[in-house]
């Protein structure tokens, strides 16, 4: 082997080391930020759970949901915005009664609407799963 293709071999194989670092380093990167993010979502989410701990809010809250979902469908079905439009104003309703009369706190989508409504569907999901308890609070699994 002549000392250009020697140079160059070795160029070559840098320059690979160098892509593998950069790519460890990337997905250590993106690893972070995902875990970083989690915390923060799980926090809020516990938060959330913490404000809807009594039975007939989170009755009222699933089936708000389940009228804004059908309130989605319609309109699609439809082509119309008018079911979501209704479909959202019973969901809030439903879940404003259940926060103000039974829970009796203030509604945490005044202060944080976005997290709140991801929240919200988390928790539907959590309910539909067998997760959550629509019963009693003792019928939770642990999160």
């Amino acid at each position: 082997m002549n000392q250009t293709t020697n140079h160059t071999l070795h160029a070559n194989q840098t320059s690979h080391s160098n892509k593998t670092a950069n790519a460890q380093t990337n997905s250590q990167v993106n690893h972070d930020i995902v875990k970083a993010a989690t915390p923060t979502e799980q926090k809020f989410y516990d938060f959330y759970l913490e404000e809807h701990q009594n039975m007939a809010c989170r009755r009222l809250h699933f089936a708000g949901s389940s009228f804004g979902l059908l309130g989605l469908a319609k309109s699609v079905k439809t082509r119309s915005p008018k079911p979501l439009l209704k479909g959202i104003v019973a969901g809030y309703a439903c879940a404003w009664v259940g926060h103000f009369f039974f829970e009796k706190n203030k509604p945490a989508s005044f202060k944080f609407p976005l997290k709140s409504f991801a929240s919200d569907f988390r928790m539907y999901s959590d309910v539909l799963r067998g997760n959550l308890s629509l019963k009693d609070r003792k019928f939770d699994k642990s999160r």
